[in-house]
């Protein structure tokens, strides 16, 4: 049997897989999925070019099943591109294709890394990352403009997980992303913006460029 393409634990060098999980992949992981995507077009032109692939799944995901309506409104918000998408159930190949899964909260994490796949090391919960990566010196990480931005996010996942414990969450909740499942339009937004935020330092550590003003 052969291993899925990518990195993760089957080995594929010049692309970078993000993974981004919640339950039903119908309102947090597509929104966060498409987010990545419109703020990593903003930095790169086109994310493929720089080797990166963003994707979602949902740990009891709704296969084949559109996004939420009130997420696609929450793109719209931020001129993201919400076209296309279609839900899946996460499954085994997906997080072994990975290179990083975020995740939208820490059962879900856990749900992750109980897969195993040696996905320990390249699971966070999105928050959890964005904490970590606030801590790690730019300057420590490889030019993307010298050696790619493919190796800068290897090494950006590398110095994150060494910081992991070492670092802690303030509160248990400082880590969760909510289900806006079923919820008003005004939650969902503010999920949105949420997600948004945790993203952005994200993207820039992972790319080395700042988001454009």
């Amino acid at each position: 049997m052969t291993a899925p393409e990518g990195r993760g634990i089957a080995g594929q060098n010049d692309t970078f897989r993000i993974l981004h999980v919640s339950t039903g992949n119908v309102c947090r992981s597509p929104i966060t999925e498409r987010l990545t995507r419109h703020a990593l077009t903003d930095r790169l032109g086109d994310p493929l070019s720089g080797g990166l692939i963003v994707e979602s799944a949902g740990t009891w995901g709704h296969e084949g099943a559109p996004m939420e309506a009130n997420a696609e409104v929450v793109l719209a918000d931020f001129g993201a591109d919400a076209s296309g998408f279609v839900g899946r159930e996460l499954l085994d190949e997906h997080v072994i294709r990975a290179d990083l899964v975020l995740t939208a909260t820490r059962d879900h994490r856990a749900q992750v890394i109980s897969m195993g796949h040696s996905a320990g090391l390249r699971t966070f919960t999105l928050k959890e990352f964005t904490r970590l990566v606030r801590a790690i010196d730019p300057a420590t990480l490889p030019d993307p403009r010298d050696e790619g931005v493919v190796e800068r996010a290897r090494a950006l996942v590398r110095a994150a997980a060494a910081l992991r414990g070492w670092l802690l969450a303030p509160t248990a909740e400082a880590d969760e992303v909510y289900d806006p499942y079923g919820a008003p339009i005004t939650f969902f937004r503010s999920i949105g913006d949420e997600i948004n935020q945790a993203l952005d330092p994200v993207v820039t550590a992972l790319t080395g460029v700042r988001a454009p003003h």
